[in-house]
């Protein structure tokens, strides 16, 4: 097993195409925290985050046989992680954002701004611009919203989103900037 972990992904892979169920396993072992984090930007919720994730794999596996070795494993299995996650959100209409507050709650960080005594109206203001930032991801075309998460949320270079949304790198930017300038046009009175 401990020479398992050293085979490189395409290396996995084969032996998993070929029925070594322990080399799949590896793969999983590598790779599920990363799953779980794609799941939970898009769904806001441990358990469904848990469960697509774990949904992800079972369809990694059964399709196995289907790699065929174009992109990298990660790419393809991102791919399937993000397929799963629209598909949820399709069902279920929208797309949780997180708020400021509810990242600062998880991390156990204190939010601070700079220069702030900690005044109501900085706080009202910081609320009211993490709700229009809310407001204009969730009303965003699905392909401009899932880019900017890709990219802004997952750190995923612009290539690798292209080839998670299966399109080019000059439409991923077309649909960042798009992203972008609907922000800021959402937020304009702020600055």
């Amino acid at each position: 097993m401990a020479e398992q972990q050293e085979l490189r992904d395409e290396e996995l892979v084969a032996l998993s195409q070929q029925g070594r169920r322990e080399c799949f396993e590896v793969l999983v072992r590598r790779y599920m925290e990363k799953a779980f984090h794609i799941a939970f930007n898009f769904t806001r919720d441990t358990e469904t985050a848990k469960d697509l994730s774990q949904d992800a794999f079972l369809r990694a596996y059964s399709n196995i046989k289907q790699f065929d070795g174009r992109s990298s494993f990660y790419t393809w299995f991102y791919r399937i992680v993000v397929n799963l996650c629209l598909d949820h959100a399709r069902r279920h209409r929208k797309v949780a954002w997180e708020s400021l507050d509810q990242m600062a709650g998880e991390s156990g960080e204190q939010t601070q701004f700079a220069d702030s005594a900690g005044a109501p109206d900085d706080y009202a203001v910081a609320g009211e611009t993490q709700r229009r930032v809310d407001q204009t991801l969730e009303t965003m075309p699905k392909k401009q919203r899932t880019a900017f998460l890709l990219r802004n949320h997952q750190g995923l270079s612009i290539a690798d989103v292209a080839k998670v949304m299966k399109t080019t790198e000059g439409t991923v930017r077309v649909y960042l900037h798009r992203a972008v300038s609907a922000l800021r046009q959402s937020l304009l009175e702020f600055v």
